[in-house]
């Protein structure tokens, strides 16, 4: 399998290209086109399961990961005994990055992953209670076995090697290594600094390890918007 991350960093595209056996799961929405030999299997966003309580775990697995992860209810994998190619597109413009995991673990904010190949496990990780007032959701994605990972920003990426702590915008996190400890919590000045400085809910990360920002905050955008729309 290879591929090509095109239209960057603003607008970025991915291309895949699959072979006899490969399998590239992506989430629903993003495919942009593909070869019509490609085949495109729907699915549930949940571990497979056997039998009628298989079935009915990956349903609730789906629906908390839709509207609590606000990941979407259903993946698609495509599949092609010939060779063809996929190309994808995620929600927002900006980048598309890829992390080659051997064994190892990411974890992922609301709306970050995009596709992956190879056997990779996702599953959620617990934020905390003050993640509920985040409206970038509580929980993450933790991507972690054998694979590519392919996974989006809102505008361009900035890695930000943490040795010690570190204090960021909740809503301009996209990926942080699990070594990292982190806390959510208010901005300085409690909760009139919540209201009054245009800062939302912070991540405190402490130890060693890598976080992954976004120049872009979509909630300070729908804030932008709301005031407008009709």
């Amino acid at each position: 399998m290879n591929h090509e991350i095109a239209r960057g960093p603003s607008f970025a595209v991915l291309k895949v290209g699959l072979q006899r056996g490969d399998v590239l799961t992506a989430e629903a929405g993003s495919m942009v086109s593909r070869f019509t030999r490609v085949k495109m299997r729907t699915r549930l966003n949940s571990p497979r399961g056997a039998g009628f309580f298989g079935t009915l775990g990956a349903f609730i697995t789906a629906l908390i990961r839709k509207f609590v992860a606000g990941e979407s209810f259903m993946v698609n994998d495509f599949t092609c005994e010939e060779g063809g190619e996929v190309t994808l597109a995620p929600t927002f413009s900006g980048t598309i990055a890829v992390r080659q995991l051997h064994g190892d673990r990411i974890l992922l904010t609301r709306g970050a992953f995009l596709a992956c190949t190879g056997d990779l496990q996702l599953k959620m990780r617990w934020g905390g209670l003050r993640g509920l007032l985040a409206r970038e959701g509580l929980f993450f994605m933790e991507v972690s076995g054998t694979g590519q990972l392919f996974y989006t920003s809102y505008g361009g990426t900035l890695e930000v090697p943490v040795n010690g702590t570190l204090t960021v915008d909740h809503g301009h996190v996209v990926a942080f290594d699990p070594t990292l400890d982190f806390k959510i919590r208010l901005p300085g000045g409690g909760f009139l600094g919540l209201v009054a400085s245009g800062v939302g809910l912070v991540m405190e990360f402490s130890g060693r390890g890598t976080v992954v920002l976004q120049s872009r905050n979509v909630s300070t955008l729908t804030s932008w918007l709301t005031p407008r729309l009709p």
